[in-house]
């Protein structure tokens, strides 16, 4: 398995896979998390998408942002196929590398409450809960925001 930055022409796969791998939760909330309404265009073209790819199949992705003193996941995807492989794990482990290759110290991202088996992944590879907030673009939401320390030694 390979990791790369997408390109233009990644974008059909990209909004697909996302489509595909936050279906579950667009159906437990009636309406598609925010990762399925983004506009993944403008984020390609800042080099924020990554690609895992096994041969030519797209197998996952993640978004994954720099920002002066923290980079900040924005959504972490594996395609329904490849499920129930750590794929996930993998990348969070590729989030770790790319913010400590950027001499960051923290890596951040946030999640729905209701995302409840997210959170625990989350919390079991090290982050910790830092607090929780209305979600501004959906009324009755709540997003449970979490960090993580990188070790610049590793």
């Amino acid at each position: 398995m390979t990791i790369r930055r997408a390109l233009s022409g990644d974008l059909p796969a990209v909004v697909a896979l996302t489509t595909a791998a936050y279906a579950p939760y667009t159906a437990l909330f009636g309406a598609p998390p925010i990762p399925v309404t983004e506009n993944y265009a403008p984020r390609i073209e800042r080099g924020e998408v990554w690609l895992l790819e096994e041969g030519s199949k797209l197998a996952g992705l993640i978004v994954l942002e720099r920002h002066p003193d923290h980079a900040i996941i924005f959504s972490v995807a594996v395609a329904p196929a490849f499920q129930g492989r750590k794929l996930g794990i993998r990348l969070l482990d590729f989030a770790d590398e790319q913010t400590r290759s950027w001499g960051l110290p923290e890596v951040r991202l946030y999640t729905n409450s209701r995302m409840e088996r997210n959170i625990a992944l989350y919390s079991a590879y090290g982050y910790r809960e830092t607090g929780r907030r209305a979600n501004p673009y959906r009324p009755g939401w709540t997003l449970v925001d979490m960090a993580k320390p990188v070790d610049r030694a590793a």
